[in-house]
């Protein structure tokens, strides 16, 4: 397969999980939005630390591996709390986290 292949693949993750997080309110689609395109653009250093031979694309995905797993587990427990207090995840009716 071309580079080609894998940039239609990783853009096509991109905007699939920018569209989630524009167009949805729940936080939980929101959530996994941003994992989505955060696999996105892992997979676009990837590629082009491939195309490219060198391994700086796949120190940045150890970055972004790192960078997701803290984001799930600071949202999702913020998730929790806001579930517990409200009994639900819409993010339009969340007008506490305004400062």
């Amino acid at each position: 397969m071309g580079t080609e292949a894998y940039l239609i693949v990783a853009s096509l993750l991109f905007l699939i999980g920018a569209s989630g997080f524009l167009l949805r309110r729940n936080l939980l689609v929101m959530f996994m939005s941003i994992e989505l395109m955060l696999n996105g653009a892992a997979l676009l250093f990837v590629t082009f630390a491939r195309h490219w031979n060198r391994m700086d694309g796949q120190i940045f995905v150890f970055f972004i591996i790192a960078l997701a797993a803290a984001e799930a587990a600071v949202g999702l427990s913020i998730l929790i709390a806001i579930f517990r207090l409200k009994h639900r995840v819409n993010a339009d009716e969340l007008s506490e986290l305004k400062g």
